[in-house]
Formats: structure tokens, C-alpha cells, sequence
């Protein structure tokens, strides 16, 4: 069983496989369902900073669904973690990781700022707040215009690489 720590690197660590691309079908979908086994079948995670809402994900199916939205972008040259650092808390199921998105799209150098307040329990995610810096991930992606539409329309969320 993976620890709060373990968790959360391996989630960051997955999402970077995916978003830097170049997997085969069957690689991406082992890699979606890797990532999503990191979470509880019942579980709560939500993007509090979202500029267009936050909407809860509340099933490893839902998971699953929200992490294939931004598999296989184009043009990413290198998509890391960097200056990660995990804090414990007082409750042992509680991390909060903190750290970057980093790397190059289309030959533009990026980061990405997160943190994210997770609860562990039993190896899986019950509980998370992911705290994205998501216009510095719509920079990245060169989707800033369609982030300023959205926001201008209300339309739907961008998922914006991050």
C-alpha cells in the first residue's frame, strides 16, 4: 500500500506521462487506468482556483474521464515536476504537495504552479483540493483565447493542460 507521499508523486508523475504524449493506445489506457487507481472508488477531488467553476469529481470513473481530457497534446517537448516538496500534517492521511508543472510546448518554456491538499487513506485519494495556477496551463497551451471566450460566454470549462 502506497503512503500519502507515494500517492500524490505517483498521480503528478502520471499525469506528466500522459501530457508529454507519444504513448500507443494501449499505453495511454494503462496509464489512465493507473492514474485513476489512485483513487478511491468514492471520492472528492475539486479545482477551487478554476477561472470557469469548479466542478467536483466525485468517482474513479469521473477521474478517469477528466484525466483523458488532457491526454495526448501536441507539440510537447517535456512536461516534469519540479521543486516538488510534500508537507505532512498533523493527520496522517493529509499531504499537501507542493510543486510545478514544467517543460516546453511548441519551443515556449512554462511552469505551472500547484498545490494540492489530498487525503490518503489506504493507498487511495479520498479527499483532494488541486490549487492550479490554470492560466499559466492555458498560456502553455497556447489557449488563452479560447479561456477569455469561455470566460467572456460562459461556456465550458477549458481544461487547459494542467
Amino acid at each position: 500500500m502506497r503512503t500519502p507521499e507515494e500517492t500524490v508523486r505517483a498521480v503528478a508523475a502520471g499525469v506528466c506521462r500522459l501530457m508529454r504524449g507519444g504513448l500507443t493506445p494501449a499505453e495511454e489506457a494503462a496509464q489512465l487506468d493507473e492514474l485513476a487507481a489512485c483513487y478511491a472508488e468514492r471520492t472528492d477531488v475539486r479545482h477551487p482556483m478554476n477561472p470557469l467553476g469548479d466542478t467536483p469529481l466525485r468517482s474513479r470513473t469521473a477521474l478517469r474521464e477528466h484525466f483523458s481530457a488532457g491526454a495526448g497534446p501536441t507539440g510537447v517537448q517535456r512536461y516534469d515536476v519540479v521543486e516538488d516538496r510534500v508537507h505532512p500534517t498533523a493527520d496522517p492521511e493529509v499531504v499537501i504537495f507542493e510543486f510545478r508543472y514544467a517543460g516546453v510546448i511548441d519551443g515556449r518554456a512554462f511552469t505551472v504552479p500547484c498545490i494540492f491538499v489530498v487525503r490518503v487513506r489506504d493507498g487511495e485519494i479520498v479527499e483532494s483540493r488541486d490549487y492550479v495556477d490554470h492560466v499559466a496551463g492555458a498560456r502553455a497551451f497556447g489557449r488563452l483565447p479560447a479561456l477569455a471566450a469561455a470566460l467572456t460566454t460562459g461556456g465550458s470549462p477549458d481544461r487547459s493542460g494542467a
